[in-house]
């Protein structure tokens, strides 16, 4: 029996591919796809080089990974126990969109806080009725 693959559309409201997309478009999966793309790592590890990231939304977004296949997660029995987090094939097909985007975000942030100036300052003279 042949099954056929699905295939979504994010446009639809009921699509299940917009799980997938909350997901990945999460400024937290982003950043550890991001740790994870050349080996490894520990939970510790995340927690200290993702600047910001609370113990709690680190183990929320690592089981959400975990659980959507992108993020496979090993315990070695020792003492302490290690843990070790790692992407998986398919967590893998991410390092490259999401690189990009860290890329331009990176590139581009001089001319984001300077737009947002820029509309800061005219939103200001909006409420004020100067406009």
């Amino acid at each position: 029996m042949e099954t056929n693959p699905i295939r979504g559309n994010v446009y639809k409201k009921a699509c299940p591919t917009r799980l997938a997309l909350d997901r990945i478009a999460d400024k937290w999966t982003t950043l550890i796809v991001g740790m994870l793309e050349s080996h490894p790592r520990r939970f510790s590890e995340l927690k200290r080089e993702i600047e910001g990231i609370s113990q709690k939304m680190l183990t929320q977004t690592l089981r959400g990974l975990e659980r959507d296949g992108l993020v496979t997660r090993t315990v070695y029995a020792q003492i302490p126990p290690r843990v070790e987090y790692q992407l998986t094939p398919l967590g893998q097909t991410l390092r490259e969109p999401i690189a990009a985007i860290r890329n331009w975000a990176e590139t581009n942030i001089t001319d984001i806080v300077s737009a947002q100036s820029v509309y800061d300052a005219h939103s200001s003279l909006r409420k004020n009725g100067d406009e």
